[in-house]
C-alpha cells in the first residue's frame, strides 16, 4: 500500500515539472471522457467521468460508480453506488494538465452485510444487508497527462467524509484510480 501511495505521489509531483509541447490548444477541446481502469479490474467498479475544462487552471466535472460485483469478502462496507460532482485547479504550465487538486461532493449508497439470525451454537444461522445513503464532501489530488491527439490519462487519489447518516458505519470514504480517455 505504501508503495501505490508513493507512486501516486511521484507522479503527481513529476507531472508538474514536464515541460513537453503543448500541443492541447484551448480552442480545439473543452471536453473530457474518460472510464476508470483500476476501480473496474481491481474492484469490479464501473467508473465513468465527464469533464469540462473552463479555463487553462481549472475544470469542473461529474462522475458516477457503479458496482457491477457483490463480494462482502474484500470489504466489511460494500459502495453500491456514487455520484460525485467535482472542481480541479491546475498547477502546471500546460492547459488543464499535470498536478491538481480537487474538491468533490459524493451522493453514494453503501451497504453491510450481517448476521440476522443465529444457531443454537452461536454460528451465523442467516444474512442480511442493510443500505446507507449519505452525502460526502472531500478533496483529492492527481496528475492528468495529454497526448498530442487529445488521449488523456489521469491518476488520482483522496478522502472524504460523510455527512448525514449517523446510522451509516461508513463515516470515510475514498475516491481514486486510474483513467483513460479522450479530450474532445
Amino acid at each position: 500500500m505504501k508503495k501505490l501511495y508513493a507512486l501516486l505521489v511521484f507522479l503527481c509531483l513529476s507531472s508538474s515539472y514536464l515541460n513537453a509541447q503543448d500541443s492541447t490548444d484551448p480552442t480545439d477541446g473543452r471536453d473530457e471522457v474518460k472510464l476508470g481502469l483500476f476501480n473496474l479490474v481491481a474492484f469490479k467498479y464501473l467508473d465513468a467521468s465527464y469533464e469540462r475544462l473552463i479555463d487553462e487552471e481549472s475544470s469542473f466535472g461529474i462522475a458516477g460508480l457503479i458496482n457491477l460485483g457483490d463480494d462482502f469478502d474484500i470489504f466489511d462496507y460494500l459502495r453500491e453506488f456514487s455520484i460525485t460532482p467535482y472542481y480541479r485547479r491546475y498547477f502546471s504550465k500546460g492547459y488543464a494538465k499535470g498536478f491538481f487538486v480537487e474538491g468533490f461532493g459524493m451522493l453514494n449508497q453503501s451497504s453491510d452485510e450481517f448476521s440476522s439470525s443465529f444457531d443454537e451454537f452461536g454460528q451465523p444461522n442467516g444474512f442480511a444487508i442493510e443500505k446507507f445513503n449519505d452525502l460526502a464532501i472531500g478533496v483529492s489530488l492527481g496528475g492528468k497527462f495529454i497526448s498530442k491527439r487529445g488521449f488523456v490519462a489521469e491518476v488520482y487519489g483522496g478522502i472524504g467524509r460523510n455527512l448525514l447518516n449517523s446510522a451509516n458505519p461508513v463515516e470515510v470514504v475514498g475516491r481514486g484510480g486510474i483513467s483513460l480517455g479522450f479530450r474532445f
